[in-house]
């Protein structure tokens, strides 16, 4: 809780609240949307689900030496922190699922971490030794 450290806090972070407390409407709006493609889509591609409950964990607001405002902080941290992680994990998998090539490397792109199991960019030999035996038709 670096923000403790920091003199004249009030007034320093009073400009800044709107803008993160707003962000919790896309958000939540965002989390439905995705939850919803999450159980529409995932059967039919007939990938497994994937459990909210193990990314997202809200447990700090039970500590009894935070104050309402830190526990309220902490509850907003944990959601929205951890639905972030489940997106990436849903959207990673879908991903895997249509797409499972890296992208091109280039100066100061950071590869995400799954994409570490995915086919190199550019590597036409590998694309057809992964995927040409499994191919059913193109659309």
């Amino acid at each position: 809780m670096r923000y403790m450290t920091v003199p004249h806090r009030f007034f320093r972070h009073l400009p800044v609240l709107p803008f993160l407390y707003l962000a919790v409407i896309p958000v939540v709006i965002l989390d439905l949307f995705l939850e919803l493609y999450h159980r529409v889509a995932w059967p039919i591609y007939g990938l497994k689900y994937e459990r909210r409950g193990v990314f997202i964990v809200i447990d700090r607001h039970r500590l009894k030496y935070l104050s309402l405002r830190e526990r309220l902080y902490c509850a907003y941290c944990g959601y929205v922190n951890g639905v972030l992680q489940y997106w990436v994990k849903i959207i990673g998998e879908t991903e895997r699922y249509w797409c499972a090539i890296r992208h091109q490397a280039s100066d100061g792109y950071v590869e995400p971490q799954h994409h570490v199991e995915y086919i190199p960019y550019g590597d036409e030999e590998a694309f057809h030794r992964e995927f040409a035996s499994q191919k059913t038709r193109r659309l």
